[in-house]
């Protein structure tokens, strides 16, 4: 693997820094199809080994395997070398489905029982509700959590998928590290309302889906089929007329790439990066050259000039398709500031 200058950034204004790439490890268990878990414990030492120290992971990944993949990999290096993120709230059912989501404070603390003993740790770095239960206060949430950071299960609270009236709410209760939230060429909502909250509160961002979920890292094609429970076979955006207008958007990305002499996923990273220090990209690599080609992001320098041509190749609501299918949008926030695209 090429070794790349992976400078570490600061996320809120806590000062919690981490590396300038975060590892989302989800589609090691979930929701991506079958997954090779000794390829995935390889991609994690490797991502360690290039100094990424941020681990994504959720309680209901895989329903727990998410988390005991992760312990596994971590096993015999040094917990205080590495960040790990948890989302929590999701109900999962045998078959994979999900269900009822709670965020109710005893819930809070029975879920994170569980993710302490499955990752094999005593505290976990970054703890944070998955999505908005439209039945509990954010307020009471956030409440019990800041009880386990002051019992010292839980270093510091994030929140996810949520707009900027919970994110002002949730602050008042206790300092908010971090909001997880899709970011992308092709995503970019945030950028009206929740994007700016989160810069006057002092709050930062992790970027998922920088990727748009595989549609813009360049590998895609009409032609690739994806079965079983991979999320993308129901998702708008990989459908019929969708897809053939987003492919066409990678195609003007393809070209830029080639004049910087960059891959397609690396110029879509890179763009992330750019858009401040205080986001961090969150790459979902499941195998090793996946995560060295995500990487050498770090390496491609843009310009202004590099992008306002970004820009206007790719408008901010160029994509096709909503980034969920109406069953898939059950656990957004009631908000609905995080809906569209």
């Amino acid at each position: 693997m090429t070794a790349h200058q992976l400078a570490s950034r600061k996320l809120g204004a806590g000062g919690l820094r981490v590396s300038g790439l975060g590892l989302g490890c989800m589609g090691m268990s979930d929701a991506y199809g079958p997954a090779d878990e000794a390829e995935s414990i390889a991609t994690i030492h490797a991502a360690l080994d290039a100094g990424i120290t941020l681990l994504d992971t959720g309680d209901f990944y895989g329903s727990g395997h998410n988390e005991l993949l992760i312990a596994e990999a971590l096993r015999g290096r040094p917990r205080e070398s590495v960040q790990i993120s948890v989302k929590f709230g999701a109900f999962r059912d045998p078959a994979g489905g999900f269900g009822l989501y709670d965020a109710r404070p005893g819930a809070v603390k029975n879920f994170l029982t569980y993710s302490l003993r499955r990752l094999r740790t005593d505290y976990i770095d970054i703890y944070r509700p998955a999505r908005l239960d439209p039945n509990v206060p954010i307020e009471d949430t956030v409440g019990a959590i800041a009880e386990m950071v002051k019992a010292g299960y839980v270093r510091h609270i994030g929140l996810s998928e949520v707009g900027a009236e919970t994110i002002r709410r949730a602050q008042t209760v206790h300092p908010i590290c971090d909001l997880q939230i899709e970011y992308s060429l092709l995503t970019r909502s945030i950028e009206a309302e929740i994007l700016p909250a989160c810069r006057q509160l002092g709050i930062g961002v992790t970027a998922y889906g920088v990727l748009s979920r595989g549609l813009i890292s360049g590998h895609w094609s009409a032609q690739r089929g994806e079965q079983g429970r991979d999320f993308r076979r129901l998702n708008p955006r990989f459908s019929g007329d969708n897809l053939t207008h987003n492919l066409g958007l990678v195609e003007k990305l393809r070209g830029i790439a080639g004049r910087k002499g960059c891959s397609v996923a690396q110029l879509a990273i890179a763009w992330v990066l750019a858009q401040g220090a205080d986001i961090i990209p969150l790459v979902g690599a499941r195998r090793r050259e996946r995560l060295d080609e995500s990487l050498a992001a770090l390496d491609v320098i843009l310009s202004d000039m590099d992008l306002a041509e970004l820009a206007r190749a790719i408008p901010r609501d160029a994509a096709a398709g909503a980034r969920y299918a109406p069953a898939q949008m059950v656990m957004l926030d009631s908000e609905k500031a995080t809906v569209r695209a």
